[in-house]
């Protein structure tokens, strides 16, 4: 069953041009970025942040400069069912970081991944997980919850489609949660900077990025004011080069101040232990605009696309290729 499920990747820069395309997920983070009248204004401000956060995790001193140059990537992913069926569907939005050293001229493959952005999960979280704590009354997680979607998401790692195009596994960065706390580990990294750990099990987000085949480490740059989670499989503190890991860290701790600048534009920097929140007072607005509100509510639509255009019609399919792919792994 593993070749009834195929996937194609195409791939749209990210600059202050970029207009997000037919098919892109609105929802998607840097799609949102770019909409409405100041739009070009945002995606302009956003990228001159991410360049300048570069050039000052890469020198040696707080001066930063301006020689290396970031650029960004959209990589979209298609799914095909060999069924005979002629239809492409958009399953999964990653950002791929390539670094130019305007020095040198040296251009460096960063990581692929950094925001992830998936039909399905949309599903997942804003269809399924509702739907499942309505009918119980009550908070509740369904026992099969991502299982889909994590079987999916590392056919597709495994699929001649990614190992074409790249040579790593990919590294998820996100928000620290806000349902948890927070307590540095003593570990300390020259890139990734002090390390920190929940101090509970894990969350549900770490639950379904587990069955995506990632485990979660915390981290806080220098210079930064509260610690991201990493997402990634293999040592994320051995498998990629310093260049690597900052541009990573400088393109989502940027998107991060766009979208929650309670946390990570505040103007305290988080402590030994450290709790999250978007009700903190003491922060500094980003000059990008971005709709949060808005952004959560179009996740249900989209979730509700996914139901109708993927699960649904296809939900036959989908069972017999999770259960086969669970055997296979056996």
């Amino acid at each position: 069953m593993a070749n009834d499920i195929t996937f194609s990747i195409s791939t749209t820069r990210f600059d202050e041009d970029y207009a997000p395309a037919e098919g892109s997920r609105v929802t998607t983070n840097f799609a949102n970025l770019a909409r409405g009248e100041g739009r070009q204004q945002n995606l302009r401000t956003a990228l001159t942040m991410i360049d300048r956060r570069f050039n000052e995790l890469a020198s040696a001193d707080d001066e930063g400069g301006d020689r290396y140059r970031v650029e960004l990537d959209i990589v979209s992913v298609q799914l095909r069912f060999a069924d005979g069926a002629d239809e492409d569907l958009p399953v999964i939005e990653v950002l791929d970081v390539h670094i130019v050293d305007t020095v040198t001229g040296e251009r460096h493959q960063g990581i692929v991944g950094n925001n992830f952005s998936s039909y399905l999960r949309d599903y997942d979280f804003s269809v399924v997980l509702p739907a499942a704590q309505a009918a119980a009354g009550g908070f509740t997680v369904p026992d099969d919850f991502g299982d889909l979607h994590g079987k999916l998401f590392q056919h597709f790692l495994a699929s001649e489609a990614y190992r074409e195009r790249y040579a790593l596994p990919p590294v998820i960065c996100i928000s620290v949660s806000t349902s948890r706390t927070y307590r540095r580990t003593g570990v300390v990294h020259p890139v990734l900077g002090v390390e920190y750990a929940q101090d509970t099990t894990s969350s549900l987000t770490d639950e379904y990025f587990g069955k995506m085949g990632l485990q979660a480490r915390y981290f806080m740059p220098r210079g930064s004011v509260a610690p991201l989670a990493f997402y990634f499989r293999g040592d994320l503190l051995a498998d990629y080069t310093d260049l690597q890991l900052i541009g990573t860290i400088s393109t989502m701790e940027t998107f991060q101040k766009i979208y929650r600048p309670e946390i990570y534009n505040a103007r305290t920097a988080a402590g030994e232990t450290y709790r999250p929140s978007l009700e903190a007072p003491d922060f500094e607005p980003t000059e990008v605009t971005y709709d949060r509100v808005e952004r959560s509510q179009l996740a249900v639509v989209q979730g509700r696309y996914a139901e109708e255009h993927f699960v649904t019609p296809h939900r036959a399919i989908l069972d017999q290729w999770a259960a086969d792919y669970s055997l296979a792994a056996r």
